[in-house]
């Protein structure tokens, strides 16, 4: 799921020791807390206001990272913008509520509803009399028929990314009359409500010549409450504006421009009244929020936890500068993380935690105080000097995300300081928006690469599952930003979702003893015999390629590092993906998986939801390459049959990625406790996805999938088990941590098949738990969403689960006052 959101729906090995489905078996009975799924953790953050309050006419101008390739969804290029255009303009016949459920979209449907089940599945369409496409036709069988051909895979000719659903489809033809659809499916399909959602009109879909190129540049026939009007690549600019053959609640908007702007670029695009709404990351967040405080007279101290250091974190900063190493030695990279960083210059709660397997609740317990002591004082941790001392001090990288507000305070009352003018205007320009915020449809995760090395053994994506403190990561994560931080409880559904029910208790709780349990019945142990390994020979991990992205020598873009060299909290960055190879393209053809991710964005260019832009990584302290470990370093990591247990942690260096780096960084204290060492490497933002998470060149990775309201057939070829291609190769379709089980995929079959919906729920849940118990991947935390938005534009900002309602968005009149919302009034954690 690399979701980011799901305006588009998303669109998974080696022997094992231990079997997934007889470890997940004590755990399903525990499944069933329907009341788990009544209600998201944070709500829609979108202002609403009732049309009588909102002024007729006005343009939207709302930020997309870029033109779109395509308009045509059902591409491999598709992305967020496609999505964003397609729900303004074309058909849906469901749209998910406020809980990520579909509902009946009854602009286009009067009802539709199962009629038939032996000897086959028939469903009814029953269409509104006034739904017609822009050119007067009336939407009809036709146009269903049209899309049904051209998705079900049968003809090759069409350049599809996805069949799943469509290739279930026997027939399709017209009812009693013009206004009904009667679709006769093969086989039984419960998720049937995914379909036709978007629809295209037959003039699209009828041929494979107007499929693969009619829909890239244009859309001639539309049929929803706005229209295509322009698509300007060279101004990068999509406009929108209002249908005039629109049957329903007339648009509040003249017109929605779609503005390509880079996210580095949005806070400055706001200012200069360029745009009304964006998502922004946390640091531009946080700029808009201290500019509203200051225009309000509320005065601008104390910036968010995420950007000021704590006391306690300057002394230890002072107090460990002596200890710096005095090598001098600077390069690409340094060594791995060693345990030295636990055993010298660690706190009182430090050591209790290599002695007691309660240690990662204790420090937890510690850093509850203030999110912003614990991020600083956590990530103060250098690697340019060896293991009797480290450093606290602050990447270049976050002072650029995150200082410039502090600047903004520092310089203030300083005539004649450069720049101050401009940023005093800067400042002043945005205390025109507010950051509207909620968590999106998507969350983070933990991958495991089981394909090959110490991870290919169950018993040590246990133990590494089973040394993670969730809620922790989760804390870190969300807390400043004022979010609920509640780790996510299931791989297939989020809190709100009908599916959702927390299966974690299929592996069990964060508990370092059994952690150091299953590393030791899998033949890892403390003080073996390491053999001192050669420069071209690697640790016991993966086959790792070199730290890409950077020029030799160079610390920025690439290469292996210590825990905390650069990796500093400021705020939530965002994650990205790019696109498999080849073959798991054409996998994903066979089996009808829509490359997107996000809410709206595509799994070929999006991992956690956003595209990265930037180039290169974050400063520190880099040793050279070749620099073996101090004496000592690795006296308390585990080894076996003469190698350390040493996993290399993948993780991107763009400007965008902070909270990837930070967590990245807080995982690998908590395995180092149990006797992992990590070796952390910074690879470029384009070559993240394609060359490491998809061919599987990493242990640990952090990316993200988004959450489908369709979970059995949008997350089968996440879980999938990779089975042999013909040609050698090893097809694992989405499932990029190469584990699975049969087990897996037969609960994903039944529940695709069975048209009880509670009987359906039920398997997938027992799926979850399984998938869980197979451990190789941890869902970790829900993605924020935040989004700035020019004060008095309602209907719009944040919409967690819910399908953005178009017509709705607009400018309060003149005097008028919407109710406001608080992301924090969802479902209670427990």
């Amino acid at each position: 799921m690399s979701h980011e959101g799901v305006g588009l729906r998303a669109v998974m090995r080696s022997a094992v020791f231990l079997t997934a489905g007889v470890l997940a078996v004590p755990a399903l009975a525990a499944c069933s807390a329907d009341d788990e799924a009544d209600r998201p953790v944070a709500v829609q953050d979108i202002a609403p206001a009732s049309r009588d309050l909102i002024a007729d006419g006005g343009t939207l101008r709302w930020a997309v990272d870029a033109v779109p390739e395509t308009l045509n969804a059902f591409q491999a290029d598709a992305d967020a913008a496609t999505a964003r255009v397609a729900g303004a303009v074309l058909p849906s016949m469901y749209r998910l509520d406020a809980n990520g459920r579909p509902q009946i979209n009854s602009d286009y449907l009067e009802s539709a509803k199962v009629v038939g089940t032996s000897p086959k599945q028939v469903v009814l369409y029953k269409l509104n009399q006034q739904a017609v496409w822009s050119d007067g036709r009336e939407i009809g069988a036709a146009d269903f028929a049209a899309q049904w051909r051209a998705l079900s895979g049968k003809d090759s000719a069409y350049w599809t990314a996805r069949n799943a659903g469509y290739d279930r489809i026997e027939k399709i033809e017209r009812g009693k009359n013009n206004l009904e659809v009667r679709v006769t499916f093969r086989r039984p399909y419960a998720d049937w409500k995914a379909l036709f959602s978007p629809l295209y009109p037959k003039d699209v879909m009828g041929t494979a010549d107007s499929f693969n190129d009619g829909a890239r540049r244009k859309l001639k026939v539309t049929a929803g409450p706005f229209a295509l009007k322009t698509v300007d690549r060279k101004a990068g600019k999509v406009r929108l504006t209002r249908n005039a053959r629109w049957w329903g609640r007339p648009s509040k908007l003249d017109e929605i421009d779609l503005v390509a702007v880079a996210r580095d670029k949005r806070a400055e695009a706001l200012a200069d009244d360029r745009l009304d709404l964006a998502e922004i990351d946390p640091a531009e967040a946080e700029r808009i929020t201290l500019a509203a405080r200051h225009k309000d007279g509320a005065p601008l101290q104390g910036a968010s936890a995420t950007s000021e250091k704590d006391p306690s974190a300057e002394k230890s900063e002072k107090s460990e500068k002596s200890d710096k190493d005095t090598s001098g030695k600077k390069g690409e990279k340094s060594e791995s993380e060693s345990e030295s960083e636990e055993e010298d210059g660690k706190n009182p709660a430090d050591e209790k935690s290599d002695k007691d397997e309660k240690s990662a609740k204790h420090e937890s317990a510690k850093h509850e105080k203030s999110s912003k002591d614990d991020e600083e004082s956590d990530e103060s941790d250098k690697s340019d000097k060896d293991e009797n001392g480290e450093k606290s001090e602050k990447s270049a990288e976050h002072e650029k995300a995150d200082g410039s507000e502090r600047d903004d305070e520092s310089e203030k009352g300083k005539p004649g300081t450069k720049g101050s003018g401009a940023k005093t205007a800067s400042r002043s320009a945005l205390s025109g928006f507010v950051v509207r915020k909620s968590l999106e449809p998507a969350y983070t995760q933990l991958a495991l690469n089981g394909s090959e090395g110490p991870l290919a053994d169950e018993r040590v994506r246990r133990a590494v599952a089973r040394a993670l403190d969730r809620k922790e990561l989760a804390r870190i994560v969300l807390q400043p930003l004022g979010l609920p931080a509640e780790p996510v409880g299931s791989h297939l559904a989020l809190a709100g979702q009908a599916a959702y029910a927390d299966s974690s208790g299929a592996l069990g709780n964060q508990d370092a003893a059994e952690a150091r349990a299953l590393l030791a019945d899998a033949g890892w142990v403390p003080g073996g015999p390491v053999t001192e390994q050669k420069k071209t020979e690697k640790a016991a991990g993966s086959k790792g390629k070199k730290g890409d992205g950077g020029e030799e020598g160079r610390p920025g873009a690439g290469g292996t590092y210590v825990l905390g060299d650069d990796d500093k909290p400021s705020g939530v960055g965002r994650e990205p993906a790019q696109d498999p190879k080849d073959h798991a393209r054409r996998q994903e053809q066979q089996t009808g998986v829509l490359q997107g991710v996000r809410t709206d964005e595509q799994a070929a260019r999006h991992l956690d939801g956003r595209q990265y832009a930037g180039q290169g990584g974050l400063p520190g302290a880099y040793a050279p390459k070749g620099t073996a470990a101090p004496a000592g370093a690795a006296s308390n990591v585990l080894a076996k049959d003469g190698k350390p247990l040493a996993l290399r942690f993948v993780v991107p260096s763009g400007a965008g990625s902070e909270s990837l780096r930070l967590v990245a960084g807080r995982i690998a204290r908590m395995l180092q406790r149990v006797g992992v060492r990590t070796d952390i490497t910074k690879v470029s933002d384009d070559s993240y996805f394609k060359d490491h998470i998809a061919s599987g060149d990493y242990d640990l990775a952090l990316y993200s999938w988004p959450a489908s309201a369709f979970p059995a057939t949008d997350a089968r070829p996440i879980y999938a088990k990779p089975v042999p291609a013909a040609d050698g190769s090893l097809s694992v379709e989405q499932n990029y941590t190469r584990v699975g089980t049969d087990q897996v995929d037969q609960l994903f079959d039944q529940a695709l098949s069975t048209l009880n919906e509670d009987k359906a729920r039920s398997l997938v849940r027992k799926a979850d738990a399984r998938i869980w118990a197979a451990a190789g991947s941890i869902p970790l935390y829900q993605r924020p969403q935040l989004a700035a938005a020019r004060a008095g534009l309602a209907n719009t900002g944040a919409f967690g689960f819910q399908t953005p309602v178009y017509e709705d968005m607009g400018f309060l009149k003149k005097g008028a006052k919407g109710p406001q919302q608080t992301p924090t009034a969802g479902r209670t954690g427990k």
